[in-house]
């Protein structure tokens, strides 16, 4: 079978990728998660012009002379209007948040102001609007705040209960199931056998999954046979997994079961060798409604396909209005040899020029086991198929890594 472009088979693992239906939760589980409605606010804020400042609320026109003397009225609180119209030559004493008493059209704050018994002086002239928050300055009853698809940040999430809704429509989160494979694995803690090694993968993809967005189930290490692979496959199913990850086993050895075990329970297979470098043993399948994704074993494919597939289809079954990577312009740090017929995604660090001109510089050894060289990277150099050599300094497309 030949290499499937990477645009392609990112284009088969969204095919039909719907968002997922929707719920209602308490604003305090909404963060993060993403709108299935638009909403309008249900209130308009403020109700009424309020006072930005402490001071005296009083009419500009009695308050343009600072040889004037004003009759302190009363007292408004936030919370607490007083029902008495400010008339001419008199104040009211407001506090910020205070509703501006009919009358009023200005506030002279508290610092150019003397008090003198029930009269104040002026240090400083009124103007008319100044210090009041005009009703709906900050929205109206009916504006639309937040739409649909938007993932919930804190500040939306204080902008939501201001708009006075104490719960959200949103989107289910995709449920996604990792599932590796090898009988070489031994979990972090452990001391290797002879040809043993720390699993490592799961830990990178599955907090890649919840960053994205998902719920994730961890199913364990499966031994390299068709049985144990094809049972952690059922209890994907059996946890009504949106998505099933497996790692390992996914190239042509006779070890590597899991396209064997993946079409023994019925999956519909739709790829399992792609044009990039790291990671050309991946597969792509639908099992009934569950989506599969087969990452390779070596941990930077791993996590690399991880990156460039997985949560560009969390974002789509989430609901998400931004489901693709967003790609960056940078200057190269070194030369670049020329690319063969696979898209190379290579390892980078990034660093910033005095006047803010970014550059990526690849790191030096890109071998797809080196972790190392992984976590120092904050970005992938995106190198087309067939690119030529690259000097240093030249343009390059580049996506950033989460930080």
């Amino acid at each position: 079978m030949a290499l499937m472009p990477v645009a392609d088979a990112l284009a088969a693992i969204l095919a039909g990728a719907e968002p997922l239906p929707e719920e209602m939760v308490a604003l305090d589980d909404a963060w993060h998660r993403v709108l299935a409605r638009d909403v309008a606010a249900r209130r308009t804020q403020p109700p009424q012009a309020m006072s930005a400042m402490d001071g005296y609320a009083v009419r500009a026109a009695d308050a343009a002379d600072l040889s004037v003397r004003l009759k302190v009225i009363g007292e408004v609180a936030a919370g607490r209007p007083f029902e008495r119209k400010v008339g001419q030559g008199e104040a009211m004493r407001i506090f910020t948040g205070g509703v501006i008493p009919d009358g009023a059209d200005a506030v002279i704050i508290q610092e150019d102001t003397a008090i003198d018994g029930d009269h104040i002086a002026i240090t400083e002239a009124a103007v008319r609007g100044r210090h009041i928050r005009p009703a709906g300055v900050d929205f109206r009853e009916g504006d639309v705040l937040l739409t649909r698809g938007r993932r919930l940040t804190d500040r939306d999430l204080s902008l939501a209960a201001g708009m006075n809704y104490p719960e959200l429509a949103v989107h289910r989160r995709p449920k996604v199931a990792v599932l590796a494979t090898g009988d070489e694995l031994v979990m972090p803690g452990a001391t290797p056998g002879p040809g043993q090694i720390v699993y490592s993968n799961g830990y990178g993809i599955r907090a890649l999954a919840r960053a994205a967005g998902a719920e994730v189930v961890d199913l364990g290490i499966a031994a390299d046979t068709v049985d144990a692979t094809a049972q952690g496959i059922r209890r994907a199913r059996e946890a009504n997994a949106d998505i099933l990850i497996t790692m390992g086993g996914a190239s042509v050895g006779d070890h590597d079961l899991v396209k064997r075990s993946l079409e023994a329970e019925g999956t519909a297979m739709m790829f399992w060798r792609i044009a990039m470098r790291p990671g050309k043993p991946m597969m792509h399948g639908r099992l009934g409604t569950m989506r599969v994704i087969g990452l390779p074993g070596n941990p930077v494919s791993s996590y690399v396909c991880g990156f460039l597939f997985l949560v560009p289809l969390i974002r789509a079954l989430s609901g998400r209005d931004a489901v693709h990577h967003r790609r960056e312009s940078a200057l190269l740090g070194h030369d670049l040899a020329a690319n063969d017929q696979r898209e190379d995604y290579l390892r980078a660090r990034l660093e910033a020029r005095e006047d803010g001109t970014l550059i990526a510089v690849p790191v030096s050894h890109q071998d797809s086991s080196l972790l190392g060289n992984l976590a120092a990277a904050r970005a992938l150099v995106i190198r087309p198929p067939f690119a030529p050599a690259a000097a240093k300094g030249s343009r390059c497309e580049l996506l950033r890594l989460p930080e």
